[in-house]
């Protein structure tokens, strides 16, 4: 991982923050094609009532709207928390080539991403295996964004 990973992995992080005074979950994603974000997201399924509406998913989205094809061949996806199957799977299907992530699955609650799995196992698998990326350096960022959410859950559960 180089200072450019860096860069765009800390707009993925900004996004979990905005998903968490948005209402959502704390993750948040970019899309970069050729060191141009092209698509972006955050995390606010909850609120828009879809179970899909993951950071990854959204970016996602957004980058095919953007670019007018669901072909994402050679993009890289930053994630500010380790993208669960769906949306690895998601990344898969559009022809993503990488991924970046800062908060890995074992730091967290396996509430969070739907029990225990190894998604690491699961892209194996894949005809078309993505390069999964973890990015020590800014884990503990990402990972103070969750504790944040879940502080707010647990001011907002006895408040």
């Amino acid at each position: 991982m180089d200072k450019t990973d860096e860069t765009f992995l800390e707009m993925a992080i900004e996004k979990a923050k905005q998903s968490v005074a948005q209402g959502g979950f704390p993750a948040g994603a970019v899309v970069v094609n050729n060191g141009k974000v092209i698509g972006e997201g955050v995390s606010v399924g909850n609120v828009i009532h879809d179970p899909t509406s993951h950071g990854e998913m959204a970016s996602i989205r957004d980058a095919c709207k953007n670019i007018q094809s669901s072909d994402l061949s050679g993009v890289v996806l930053y994630a500010s928390m380790q993208p669960c199957i769906m949306c690895l799977s998601a990344a898969m299907w559009a022809g993503v080539a990488r991924v970046v992530f800062a908060c890995p699955q074992n730091k967290v609650s396996p509430e969070y991403y739907g029990g225990h799995y190894d998604s690491l196992l699961l892209n194996k698998s894949f005809l078309r295996p993505l390069t999964i990326e973890h990015a020590p350096s800014l884990e503990q960022r990402s990972l103070d964004v969750v504790r944040l959410w879940e502080k707010k859950l647990a001011g907002a559960v006895t408040g």
